[in-house]
């Protein structure tokens, strides 16, 4: 068989190459008289995220600051003071203000003196904290009661 022979019916049976003109109908409106469609991102892509609050119920900054409590241990229970119960409450203002509301087992505990001190210096390295402040309470008195189920789990009570 004669190779340039060959070569001769496969190229005059080659479709042939699509072209761009090829595509653009001639009876259609010109693309700058089309009316353009809504982007569906437009709205999207203009929105301003809306500023959250720095502080408040919920905040990111007020889950940071229990974070860090959570990582504070009671020297005689090993337990987090969080989870202990001794934290009665965590407020963070819009100012990044932290205030911790706090007790301890009895107003005894051997730590009665430092722990506030421990407790306000850790909030107030927490990053976004401007100023933190413990407030030491006696009434309602902790018991066994407050702690969190993770709590009476590690110490058996469960």
């Amino acid at each position: 068989m004669d190779s340039s022979a060959d070569q001769t019916d496969i190229t005059a049976n080659k479709p042939p190459r699509a072209r761009v003109a090829d595509a653009i109908d001639p009876d259609a409106a010109p693309a700058s008289d089309a009316p353009r469609n809504r982007d569906y991102l437009e709205g999207f892509l203009a929105a301003k995220t809306g500023e959250a609050a720095v502080g408040g119920e919920g905040s990111d900054l007020q889950a940071d600051v229990i974070a860090a409590l959570r990582e504070i241990f009671d020297p005689e229970i090993p337990v987090n003071i969080y989870d202990l119960g001794l934290i009665y409450g965590v407020e963070v203002d819009d100012n990044r203000d932290a205030t911790v509301t706090m007790t301890l087992t009895t107003p005894h505990c051997p730590v009665a003196e430092s722990m506030p001190g421990e407790i306000e210096l850790r909030v107030s390295s927490v990053p976004g904290i401007r100023d933190a402040e413990v407030v030491l309470v006696w009434d309602p008195p902790w018991g066994p009661h407050k702690m969190s189920d993770d709590a009476r789990l590690e110490l058996g009570m469960l």
